[in-house]
């Protein structure tokens, strides 16, 4: 049995549109997609976990870039994953999709932050929309 503690939800970006698109940045860099706050009440939070899942909309411009997402607690990284995303002459537009679990986190408020870097020299990829990510805190059976 589960029961809710918190849940957030944001959306930056609704839809795929080339004309709002930005880079995403070169390691050691990153650029910032999303944040969310996730609060877990002080009694009885433990055990828990804070489900998250983010979606970035992706186009490759030039080269095959490797782009690291990575999710952030408090501005600890607590989860990444890595993806390639091919360019002109072959597949272009790509959605995205991870989901982490943070387990027993402490109580308190939280900023959850999904960020993405470009890890390969002479590419490039930019974010083109949608762009949402949101996290469910649960209390979780002992």
């Amino acid at each position: 049995m589960v029961r809710i503690l918190d849940k957030a939800a944001v959306q930056p970006r609704r839809k795929f549109n080339l004309a709002t698109s930005f880079i995403i940045r070169r390691s050691p860099g990153r650029s910032r997609l999303a944040s969310i706050r996730i609060r877990i009440p002080a009694s009885s939070s433990r055990p828990n976990r804070v489900e998250l899942v983010a979606t970035i909309g992706v186009r490759g411009v030039t080269g095959i870039a490797q782009i690291l997402f990575r999710i952030f607690r408090d501005g600890k990284e607590i989860f990444n994953t890595l993806q390639g995303i091919e360019s002109t002459g072959s597949e272009q537009n790509y959605a995205v999709t991870f989901q982490a679990i943070d387990k027993n986190v402490k109580s308190g408020s939280h900023i959850y932050t999904v960020t993405a870097e470009n890890r390969t020299v002479n590419t490039r990829a930019d974010v083109v929309g949608p762009v949402s990510f949101s996290g469910l805190a649960v209390k979780t059976r002992t």
